[in-house]
């Protein structure tokens, strides 16, 4: 009875109808994108962009261009790797064997991601600036990026959203899920988030694909910046890439729990208050709120 029950339930997981939409064919002789590896990855990322504070290193000014020269080559090897992996993925050719193409394509686009990092850290060294400025709670720059969870979700995104804008397929999306998991922070790769962006707790806040987000914006923990509605195509299926997301303007400031939905614009100087619900545009230097009962009411 053992032996026919799983004999039946292995023919029916290997019927094509079964696995047709989650099984991933290996057409180039390349697995997909390790997350072990990735992992490796983001923590070499980490000590170029925030040296001193990651891989347990002890780095002078002296010694520096060789620690730096050490983790990008170590990064350049592994995410050649990988970046292959991710471009074959979304790779349709049927032949099997090497990918010339694939190859190619990630040595090149390895080294424009490189070449970001430096803009990347100028932005990072902002967003922690802007922690430590909002929060009367942080005692140092130190306590800033080595404990706030918001400086390691914005790591990952401000490197998976350079990947995303060059076109590397999967790898962009695994790493800001990577962050997701660790610090409840869900923000996506897509989302173009300028300067001196501190988010406060952050636990359950999410920044959707199209958003946009200006300089000195600070949200708090439970916001979503999320899409109300969405068109779909003659089949019923979402169109894709259309923007969808809100757009928040310079010096705005969103306090927990605020929900704002579908492609609206909080104007420069705005306050948000907790709790609220927002489809509209709101004009520069608002203040929005709940409405406060009145006694008696």
């Amino acid at each position: 009875m053992k032996r026919e029950i799983l004999k039946k339930v292995v023919n029916e997981l290997c019927d094509a109808k079964s696995y047709e939409r989650v099984y991933f064919k290996d057409t180039h002789d390349v697995s997909m994108p390790s997350i072990d590896l990735l992992k490796e990855i983001m923590g070499h990322l980490q000590a170029i962009l925030f040296p001193g504070y990651f891989q347990d290193a002890d780095i002078s000014p002296e010694s520096m261009p060789y620690y730096i020269g050490s983790y990008v080559d170590k990064a350049v090897r592994l995410l050649s790797e990988q970046f292959v992996s991710g471009f074959c993925v979304g790779c349709f050719k049927d032949d099997r064997g090497y990918c010339p193409e694939c190859h190619g394509k990630s040595s090149d686009t390895v080294l424009l991601f490189i070449s970001t990092l430096p803009k990347i850290r100028e932005l990072l060294a902002s967003d922690v600036q802007a922690a430590f400025d909002g929060d009367p709670a942080a005692m140092s720059l130190n306590e800033v990026i080595y404990c706030y969870p918001s400086i390691k979700a914005l790591s990952y995104y401000r490197i998976a959203h350079e990947l995303y804008r060059l076109g590397v397929p999967l790898l962009p999306r695994i790493i800001t899920e990577m962050a997701h998991s660790e610090t409840g922070i869900d923000i996506h790769p897509g989302a173009q988030i300028q300067g001196n962006f501190f988010i406060d707790h952050g636990t359950g806040t999410v920044i959707g694909e199209t958003c946009v987000i200006g300089k000195n914006v600070r949200i708090y923990q439970g916001v979503t910046l999320g899409a109300k509605s969405f068109p779909v195509d003659k089949n019923g299926n979402p169109v894709k890439g259309i923007p969808r997301h809100p757009i928040v303007e310079d010096d705005v400031i969103v306090y927990s729990g605020a929900t704002i939905l579908g492609r609206v614009t909080i104007g420069k100087g705005s306050v948000i208050g907790g709790n609220v619900w927002i489809t509209e545009d709101v004009p520069a230097g608002s203040h929005i709120a709940q409405r406060q009962p009145k006694k008696n009411e």
